[in-house]
């Protein structure tokens, strides 16, 4: 600490409660010290809110005394730095997000990554549940390009490829028909959900209880072209 040092907690100090999951599946991946410091910091917040919905918005994180004080240790406090912590974050599976105007001005509303707060969002974005002064942002509706192999479906819709994230769209690839990758990336998209882990359980279901097509994956591997994925520039790295 480059203050002066901490004295220690207090014998009746409050908490602020994580799942236990957080510390053994989450903290453990987590490589980014700002995206660490935010999420922290928005677990704390939504502790402490009330009422329902529960979010914490961007500009409220962005004028955050906490977030503002442990991000300039990082860097000089800007935007940019707060956007990215929080874009890994969602990148990573542990908030979720959805662009709204609030007040006559844009603004992003993010929630914790559980299936109570998919269900929220679902019916805000479905219209079922309003909240005062703030609409669902039009947006233009993703468009999942057609890349040449599956590194480039992965970067342009969701983010930076890392080795474990490579292994698997690797085995994806190899598993699943390049049509259902395709389509799973945008339901996924279309349900403002950019999240690696969401897509594999779609595809996870199709193949479990069978697609809407009614085929299989067995039916459908044998439509495919063996060699979409392994052309262009990131062939090399799904080859392995």
């Amino acid at each position: 600490m480059s203050e002066a040092s901490f004295n220690g907690f207090p014998a009746r100090a409050e908490v602020t409660p994580l799942p236990n999951i957080f510390f053994t599946e989450v903290l453990p991946h987590i490589e980014d010290l700002a995206e660490a410091k935010t999420v922290m910091q928005v677990f704390f917040l939504l502790s402490r809110r009330k009422g329902y919905p529960r979010f914490v918005s961007f500009s409220e994180l962005n004028s955050d005394p906490v977030i503002v004080k442990g991000l300039r240790n990082l860097a000089p406090v800007t935007d940019d730095l707060l956007k990215r912590a929080l874009k890994l974050a969602v990148h990573n599976g542990i908030l979720l997000y959805i662009p709204v105007d609030m007040d006559g001005r844009s603004e992003d509303l993010y929630f914790i990554n559980n299936q109570a707060e998919k269900d929220t969002i679902a019916k805000i974005v479905q219209g079922t549940l309003k909240i005062p002064n703030v609409s669902i942002r039009q947006e233009e509706k993703p468009e999942v390009e057609q890349p040449s192999d599956i590194g480039s479906l992965y970067e342009q819709n969701i983010g930076m490829l890392t080795p474990i994230i490579v292994e698997e769209l690797q085995e994806a690839e190899h598993r699943y028909p390049a049509e259902w990758i395709q389509e799973a990336f945008r339901e996924a998209l279309t349900a403002n959900v950019r999240n690696w882990k969401y897509i594999h359980s779609i595809l996870k279901r199709w193949e479990r209880e069978g697609k809407k097509d009614g085929k299989s994956v067995r039916d459908s591997r044998k439509e495919r072209d063996p060699d979409k994925y392994i052309r262009g520039k990131y062939g090399h790295v799904v080859r392995g």
